[in-house]
């Protein structure tokens, strides 16, 4: 059954709860208290911090014609390995944040769904984990990204969405950007947003965004 997206829109309630959630990371969301409060100290995660280098690229001509809403269902980022479906739907915790993927759910991406779905007009987000107490996760590889890759999209109406990154973000979690991130669009684009940054008190300190503009 396709789900019709609730809001087009980011209104100041809605852009607060965001912001609540980047500072509080991409832990351990619905996770039980113990596995949400241990840290990623994996090898692989302790040797191999999340990070990318800023970069941007001008806008693509905004020639892509905007789809109607259907749900996405799929996920794939070749150049960071990440072929994942189904999606998680996450919507606002009652604290008002935005959630997360849980621990349990590491290797599955999150659509914020109270958001317009990919394909539409406006920034569809999604959100995945880097890694977890329990290891290395769906994002592990997001390092790999470079401006000018593809982030396809499959939708539950049996399209495709297909994004092109424009621009790479690195950022302290306390420095968000709010507005840039979940701010209305005149046109389809995308966020990815995950973890970055050396492990500190069992966390990473920033966030890692990709922005994609739809191209077909």
């Amino acid at each position: 059954m396709t789900r019709r997206t609730r809001t087009r829109t980011v209104g100041p309630l809605i852009a607060t709860a965001l912001l609540a959630a980047a500072l509080a990371g991409c832990g351990g969301g619905a996770a039980p208290a113990s596995e949400a409060a241990a840290p990623a100290t994996s090898p692989a995660a302790a040797s191999a911090p999340p990070a990318v280098t800023p970069t941007s690229a001008p806008a693509a001509p905004a020639s892509a014609v905007p789809k109607p809403a259907s749900v996405p269902v799929r996920v794939r980022i070749p150049a960071a390995g990440v072929d994942a479906s189904p999606l998680l739907s996450l919507g606002l915790a009652a604290d008002g944040t935005v959630e997360v993927p849980s621990v349990a759910d590491g290797d599955r991406i999150g659509w914020y769904d109270k958001g317009v779905t990919p394909g539409e007009t406006g920034p569809a987000v999604l959100i995945g984990h880097f890694d977890t107490a329990r290891g290395p996760a769906v994002l592990k590889d997001v390092s790999k990204v470079r401006v000018g890759d593809e982030v396809s999209v499959s939708r539950e109406d049996g399209s495709t969405a297909v994004f092109r990154v424009r621009e790479l973000e690195q950022v302290d979690k306390k420095r968000f950007p709010t507005d840039k991130v979940y701010g209305n669009t005149a046109r389809p684009e995308l966020r990815v947003i995950t973890c970055g940054g050396e492990i500190t008190d069992g966390h990473r300190p920033d966030n890692i965004i990709l922005y994609a503009d739809l191209v077909g």
